[in-house]
């Protein structure tokens, strides 16, 4: 039996309006199931991220606080919840969402009495992406890795030490201070010594002002002046070179490029240097 032109046009519309309509009311199932929390009340949901962080189930806390934020933006609890949620996704060692929320929060809610906490929340992710845990193991010298986040750690740190001086929280971030303090002036020396090696003696000498102007209280100002020393010396400028060799004298009597009051230099070609 033949079928007519129109007839099989006819077929093939009813056909491609059937499979638009499955489509559709496939997504719309897919969309409501995929929606976890659909119609879940932002108490219910706060009552569950509280028990599961009890629990330290942190990745279903996180989903809980996540809707909350979503879907409760002004509600009763939401500043609560981005709180917790930096806690949450600092448990869970996710360190650049724990300081994405950190910055949104201080950002959103500067005045906030808990503010100190995201500001050292927000410092102390980015000390643990330094990965300071290897150091401890001596697994690596971490002052010659990259130290961006430990540079963040400690901006953080001294952020929160400057503006919240009473915060519970000071005591901690001004030892961690003083421990990225004298990383990131070793790290400093790591490069001057490079440029030493290399004959850059003028970037190695800058390299050596920098840690002694920004980093005047850290143990490495001492050999900074070191390296000042045998960079002047290398640009053959011995004036300059005593002047700053006078200063290390004075200031680290004990430092073992001194012999008495005799520099001698380690990476540079030139003669001793008396004070």
């Amino acid at each position: 039996m033949r079928v007519s032109t129109t007839a099989t046009r006819l077929i093939a519309l009813l056909l491609a309006t059937a499979l638009v309509t499955g489509c559709a009311g496939r997504s719309g199932t897919n969309d409501e199931s995929d929606d976890e929390f659909a119609g879940v009340a932002e108490q219910e949901l706060y009552e569950e991220a509280r028990e599961a962080l009890d629990r330290g189930r942190h990745t279903t806390a996180i989903s809980r606080l996540e809707a909350i934020d979503t879907r409760y933006p002004f509600g009763r609890h939401a500043e609560q919840a981005q709180l917790e949620l930096i806690y949450a996704y600092y448990e869970t060692n996710d360190w650049e969402a724990t300081r994405a929320a950190a910055s949104r929060f201080i950002r959103l809610h500067p005045t906030h009495p808990q503010a100190d906490y995201a500001l050292y929340m927000r410092g102390l992710s980015s000390w643990q992406a330094g990965r300071f845990s290897l150091e401890r193991l001596r697994l690596i010298d971490i002052s010659k890795r990259d130290l961006g986040a430990s540079r963040d750690a400690y901006t953080d740190f001294r952020e929160l030490v400057s503006r919240y001086p009473d915060s519970e929280y000071a005591p901690d971030a001004q030892q961690r201070i003083v421990y990225l303090r004298n990383l990131l002036a070793r790290h400093e020396l790591h490069v001057a010594d490079f440029y030493l090696r290399k004959g850059a003696y003028l970037a190695a000498v800058e390299r050596g002002r920098w840690v002694v102007e920004n980093y005047p209280e850290a143990e490495a100002t001492r050999d900074a002046l070191a390296v000042m020393v045998e960079g002047y010396l290398g640009l053959d400028m011995r004036d300059r070179a005593r002047e700053v060799l006078q200063v290390l004298i004075e200031n680290d009597p004990g430092n073992e490029r001194l012999r008495g009051r005799t520099f001698r230099p380690q990476h540079v070609s030139a003669e001793s240097l008396s004070a």
